[in-house]
């Protein structure tokens, strides 16, 4: 396998994936205001945008675990990359907002066919002791590609380019890089799992490993192949309380999609807005990779406990965070140096949970062949349900704590839309938050017993499998 400075050139290019994936996650997001205007969308219907995409994701995220089963992981991501690409494209030359609505559900495919398959591609390439610092170095690079993203929409978005909005070129330029990077995925990565020694002479049986495989090709029998391997994915209970507590976890980072609009509603102009959202994005990605540091050294020494006491520290952290940002700091451009510290403390504490617990969990409790699926199960099942959020929050601050959008000046924003824009922010994070730390607790008593199993039957399989190379 091909390295540069001593990095493969396969996971170069998928950290470059996911740099470009959550770039254009926050596009919409960081430009909500300028969006606001053009089409004179409310926080309510703006929410719905976030909302369509996540709903649409999440629906389609099982498709994911299907097409790796028969297809190389190069090949899906590549279809994936293009496919948001293309919605992303579309997005900047919409002129109604229901073209907006369309092309961002389309974007939510493509993002649902590539993070099942880059998480189980990072899942693939580390070693079990070394997982928390993969998941964490892999939302590291991905959290600065959100940076890149919200500064370059929100920066661009107060500047007109030969009579074109700023906001409308950073999402043409957005696609071109990203369909840029998709060609680059399917041309020269190499999918990890073409090392692996599979045998076309054995047939597992067992509760979780249930398929003959043919590369690049579709069984017969594909379909109902596919389906046996949902049905089994989802019995595994570490994969159902992970579920549980990430549709309740999740509802907070939906809902932070309002933070550049609220700031920019304080008064700050989109320049601060900017410097804001990426020192929270840079604490995230930090905190996500000291972690996934973490729990590889606490799990070492307590292998079926440490990793869930860090996720439920991280969860925990919320709470007081959410409050103190919310509703302590005064909501004025005066406060700017506060904002900032609690962000990147807010960031460096309540990001660990994907890398430290439920990405290397995940890996430890299916066979290396359906983890794609477990993943894009996961999507499924915490995406539908945090989709909500956004269009929630929006609700909120407009019905129970009057948000008028024809109060806003948009020169200056508005101290009493802001208030009542937090104080919906704070309902959909702070109860979430608490609720996530709670649900993690039954891991303590499910986990090992998964996790013993699935080593069970690996072993079973690779038994069978030197006997069938030695027939």
């Amino acid at each position: 396998m091909k390295k540069i400075w001593g990095i493969s050139i396969s996971l170069i290019l998928i950290n470059l994936t996911s740099i470009m994936e959550r770039a254009d996650e926050n596009l919409l997001p960081s430009v909500y205001k300028e969006v606001s205007e053009t089409f004179s969308a409310s926080p309510s219907q703006l929410g719905y945008l976030t909302f369509i995409r996540n709903f649409v994701q999440a629906l389609t995220s099982p498709l994911a675990g299907i097409l790796v089963l028969h297809y190389s992981r190069p090949t899906v991501l590549g279809i994936g990359t293009m496919c948001w690409a293309l919605s992303t494209a579309a997005v900047g030359m919409c002129q109604y907002f229901e073209q907006v609505a369309f092309w961002r559900a389309i974007n939510g495919i493509g993002l649902a066919i590539v993070i099942p398959a880059l998480q189980s591609f990072i899942a693939d390439t580390y070693l079990e002791g070394a997982r928390g610092v993969g998941f964490g170095c892999l939302n590291l690079v991905g959290s600065a590609g959100g940076i890149g993203g919200s500064i370059l929409a929100t920066i661009l978005a107060g500047y007109t380019f030969l009579g074109i909005p700023g906001w409308r070129c950073a999402f043409i330029l957005m696609a071109l890089l990203s369909a840029l990077i998709g060609l680059l995925v399917f041309t020269f990565v190499v999918d990890p799992r073409k090392t692996l020694p599979y045998s076309s002479k054995i047939k597992r049986h067992s509760k979780v490993d249930i398929f003959d495989e043919k590369d690049g090709f579709l069984l017969p029998g594909a379909w109902k192949d596919s389906w046996m391997a949902m049905r089994a994915v989802v019995k595994v209970k570490t994969f159902q309380i992970i579920v549980l507590q990430g549709i309740v976890g999740s509802l907070p980072w939906t809902a932070m999609v309002f933070f550049t609009m609220w700031f920019e509603l304080i008064g700050f102009g989109n320049k601060s807005a900017a410097i804001l959202m990426s020192i929270f994005a840079g604490g995230c990605a930090f905190g996500s990779l000291l972690g996934g540091w973490a729990a590889d050294q606490v799990a070492s020494t307590f292998p079926y406990s440490g990793r869930i006491l860090c996720a439920q520290f991280s969860a925990f952290m919320g709470i007081p965070f959410s409050w103190l940002l919310l509703t302590v700091i005064p909501q004025a451009t005066e406060s700017w140096f506060l904002f900032g510290a609690t962000l990147l403390g807010m960031g460096l504490t309540i990001s660990w949970c994907q890398a430290c617990a439920n990405g290397p969990l995940f890996a430890e409790v299916v066979p290396t062949k359906h983890r794609t699926m477990i993943y894009a199960f996961d999507r499924a099942f915490e995406g539908s349900f945090s989709a909500f959020a956004a269009p929630i929050v929006g609700i909120l601050a407009e019905k129970v704590y009057g948000y008028d959008a024809k109060s806003v000046i948009p020169e200056t924003g508005s101290t009493r839309e802001a208030f009542a824009l937090s104080r919906g922010l704070l309902a959909m994070m702070a109860i979430p938050f608490g609720l996530c730390c709670l649900f993690y607790t039954p891991l303590h008593f499910v986990y090992k017993h998964d996790r013993e199993e699935v080593r069970a039957i690996s072993s079973m399989d690779e038994g069978l499998q030197l006997v069938g190379n030695s027939e």
